[in-house]
């Protein structure tokens, strides 16, 4: 998946896009400057001229992908009727990741893609988990008439944890021909999810979106703030 955000420039194009396929097929720890420069047809010092180091441009990267894949998302939750209800945010939240490898190496913190970042001491995960969806999240889907109020936030949030690792982690433990289609399984989430959390009155779905929203804008602004990669506003 190409990278193209309106200001970036032909050079940072080209270091990023050369990048996510390194990165994506190599890690981080057998991928070098070198290694990008060369994909991207430009010399080392051209990227040092865009990014400090191998840490700041994965950093920017990792970041680039996050605020893709947190916009997907959002475009899924708001163009469906019911995507403010809890199953479906979270139902139209695995239609995003699917496809997107880096997403999902991320959200398993793969030891291939990650490698001796994650050790470092000011890695941007550090002291966070952006993966999990949080118990405060459920709370404020139940006073909100999104989610049924007799379960319990933490459990519920621990179990959708728990499916949304196994969609993108089977295949560790599974050989890939016994996994039914991503497509099936979805649909199949999406019809348990929608019968064990959605309120009797099918849930307010306005208010759901508009607590994600909030949610999304606040974290994401949070998150690009810990990168020097220019942002469009």
């Amino acid at each position: 998946m190409n990278i193209q955000l309106n200001k970036s420039t032909a050079r940072e194009t080209a270091i990023l896009n050369a990048a996510t396929h390194l990165f994506t097929q190599y890690g981080y720890d057998k991928t070098s400057i070198a290694d990008i420069a060369k994909r991207a047809g430009i010399s080392k010092g051209a990227i040092y001229l865009n990014f400090k180091s191998k840490d700041k441009l994965f950093e920017a990267l990792l970041i680039i992908q996050i605020t893709r894949f947190g916009h997907e998302w959002m475009a899924h939750v708001e163009a469906d009727p019911q995507g403010g209800t809890m199953a479906r945010i979270y139902i139209n939240m695995l239609y995003a990741m699917n496809d997107n490898k880096f997403i999902t190496s991320m959200l398993r913190q793969d030891n291939h893609l990650f490698g001796r970042y994650l050790h470092k001491p000011n890695n941007i995960f550090k002291d966070r988990n952006h993966a999990g969806t949080k118990h405060e999240f459920i709370t404020l889907m139940q006073q909100a008439g999104c989610i049924r109020k007799d379960l319990e936030p933490v459990t519920t949030a621990h179990v959708m944890n728990i499916l949304s690792y196994g969609l993108v982690a089977m295949e560790q433990v599974m050989h890939k021909d016994d996994i039914p289609p991503a497509e099936e399984v979805i649909k199949t989430i999406a019809e348990i999810m929608d019968r064990a959390l959605t309120p009797k009155d099918g849930g307010n779905s306005d208010a759901g979106k508009a607590i994600l929203r909030q949610l999304f804008d606040a974290g994401l602004k949070q998150f690009q703030q810990q990168t020097t990669y220019k942002f469009d506003s």
